[in-house]
């Protein structure tokens, strides 16, 4: 528990309070308003809850001034590069990294769950072909209570497990499924034999008709795409399934709120935004118009994958993402492609221009990933699946840190009401 030997002083009229000042271990000082009602009968006002802390944490830490992103005190541009997304898993899992023996028992567990029930699949034939795969996505994945009954019971901590590695193991499966129902080809099951980046995308790209291989270095791209996605704080989509999880809805539930969250294009859907507006750009040549524009104040253009709400620095997570966007681009021999050079050289001027520099617009990690994904074949309307298979992991860290806090109790945010006072109800003959 946070330190609050301090308090600081509220005065309102002729009434004062000494509310907690809480002390985090990393991050600023936190005022508890909890009893601030009761005490003085007011609430306090923070639309979108930039200043509030909604939870007490101890998975994720974001220093956006500094451009830093910790995973359980560990920076995420060591963990992109000396370990795994499974891995990262279980540190965000469990709180500390595994040895040998977790690590390989961790795994065995995750791989023999990708399969999911057979009947399942025939929830797939209810949607039409040209069906959103995040609108698959929300109604299978919440579909699965239906089918695991031994593991909604969030009051039992061994069902919370079974629950939390069945979804780890069997979103990207469903991810997978949605693709290939959008593409009208044949499901692809998993593969025990192989790890999780190449299991997923060959379940993505593999037909029946022939062999698929996945080249190393297109699983290592995956892999990254994956661990740097996995837990952002508490950012929309994780505080939907946190006060989703509040009510003692079932994990399925909740992590079909998080992925209903994460479809809004101000979210999860940021690279595919990013894509699309290098693709309106077109050619090198028309930079400056957009470039033009981008600076203008009274164009409502904008460019997208560019600068980050949260850091207002480099974000940590871009420069991790750009190596492994050199690296695919490369391997692929596709570095003459239109779009790409158009991302390449946004990419120089943001870096350059006094114009982005001075604002602090770099590239973010949208706009690499959305790049990368693009270059392995992945349509733009599977870049937020992709995204929502990564963050799975932390949204269930989140959750089973909230169901495991004794002082847990339903969320229920307060309003400032701007509505009509009490009015009589008048007749119809009369009004």
């Amino acid at each position: 528990m946070a330190d609050s030997t301090r308090t600081a002083t509220l005065t309102l009229g002729d009434k004062s309070m000494d509310l907690p000042v809480l002390s985090p271990t990393a991050g600023p000082d936190v005022i508890d308003i909890g009893k601030l009602y009761g005490k003085m009968g007011v609430f306090t006002h923070d639309p979108s809850f930039t200043s509030t802390s909604s939870c007490e944490s101890s998975i994720t830490f974001i220093d956006g001034d500094e451009g830093e992103l910790l995973h359980r005190g560990y920076p995420i541009d060591q963990l992109a590069e000396k370990s795994h997304y499974l891995e990262v898993c279980y540190l965000l899992l469990y709180g500390e990294l595994p040895n040998g023996a977790e690590l390989e028992d961790f795994e065995n567990r995750v791989t023999r769950h990708t399969m999911v029930h057979e009947q399942m699949h025939r929830f797939f034939t209810g949607f039409r072909r040209d069906a959103h795969p995040m609108a698959v996505m929300v109604g299978v994945v919440g579909a699965m209570s239906a089918f695991y009954h031994d593991s909604t019971d969030v009051n039992d901590p061994w069902q919370r497990e079974v629950a939390s590695i069945r979804l780890i193991a069997k979103v990207p499966t469903i991810a997978a499924m949605a693709y290939k129902y959008s593409v009208g080809q044949p499901f692809v099951y998993p593969r025990n034999d192989l790890d999780y980046a190449s299991n997923f995308l060959r379940m993505c790209f593999a037909v029946p008709a022939e062999e698929y291989e996945v080249d190393p270095i297109l699983t290592r791209a995956m892999d990254r795409i994956l661990t740097l996605h996995a837990d952002h704080e508490q950012n929309a989509s994780t505080s939907t399934v946190r006060l989703a999880s509040s009510s003692g809805a079932n994990p399925f539930a909740c992590i079909a709120a998080g992925i209903a969250c994460l479809w809004g294009p101000a979210h999860g859907g940021a690279n595919q935004a990013c894509l699309e507006m290098l693709r309106e750009i077109g050619t090198v040549d028309r930079i400056p118009e957009f470039v033009a524009r981008a600076k203008d104040k009274n164009d409502p253009f904008r460019l997208m994958g560019f600068g980050h709400r949260v850091y207002k620095n480099f974000d940590p997570r871009a420069k991790v993402m750009k190596q492994s966007a050199h690296e695919v681009l490369e391997l692929l021999g596709i570095e003459n492609n239109e779009t790409l050079k158009v991302a390449m050289e946004l990419e120089k001027i943001a870096l350059e221009d006094e114009y982005f520099v001075s604002k602090k617009l770099y590239p973010n990690v949208d706009f690499y990933s959305g790049i990368i994904l693009d270059a392995m074949g992945f349509p733009t309307s599977m870049f937020t699946p992709i995204f929502a298979v990564s963050r799975t992991v932390g949204w269930i860290s989140q959750w089973k840190e909230m169901i495991a806090d004794p002082n847990m109790r339903i969320g229920r945010p307060r309003q400032l009401y701007t509505g009509p006072t009490r009015r009589d109800y008048v007749e119809v003959e009369d009004r």
